[in-house]
């Protein structure tokens, strides 16, 4: 099955059962944690899914994502476009209990009511790989690094000055 749109909601079991495979965008203005975390954003992120069942009835998502974030330069304090490219591969568990035995490769998703919501699933992917901070590269940004610095350059006192002058006494 391949849509345009990834829907809000799946009943992840029976994607996994069918090996189903879905492609599409979700719209980054409907993330309010993202929003919340880098400010207003416009445009889609592209998602793309496979659900299935693997050698020892452990039923996943594999999926990939890839958007342009725009974030906040930390030099000049203005918008810089961010690309974002994850693959990431989950676990589906019905509770907490099933988690200690998840195969590492794989990072749990806790299924309730039979229903995933799938936008929260690629908001958090998202998050996670956002950059700490964001910068222009050197050259494109408006501030210099000239400009970043203050004042004089500081001598700095190494405190450990009078240890090497004990021991040049000897």
């Amino acid at each position: 099955m391949s849509i345009t749109r990834i829907p809000h909601t799946v009943e992840p079991y029976r994607l996994a059962a069918a090996a189903e495979y879905l492609e599409g965008n979700v719209p980054l203005e409907k993330m309010p944690r993202l929003l919340e975390a880098v400010g207003e954003q416009q445009g889609e992120c592209a998602v793309r899914l496979q659900f299935g069942v693997d050698e020892q009835a452990q039923r996943y998502i594999e999926g990939a994502i890839e958007a342009q974030v725009m974030m906040e330069c930390q030099r000049c304090l203005q918008q810089l476009p961010v690309d974002i490219s994850a693959d990431f591969l989950l676990g589906l568990l019905a509770g907490d209990s099933q988690a200690a035995h998840l195969p590492k490769r794989y990072d749990p998703v806790i299924i309730e009511n039979d229903q995933l919501d799938l936008w929260s699933i690629v908001e958090e992917e998202l998050l996670l790989d956002l950059p700490q901070v964001a910068y222009h590269q050197e050259g494109e940004c408006p501030v210099s690094k000239e400009q970043l610095q203050s004042g004089d350059e500081i001598e700095t006192h190494n405190p450990f000055s009078v240890l090497n002058a004990l021991k040049s006494k000897n």
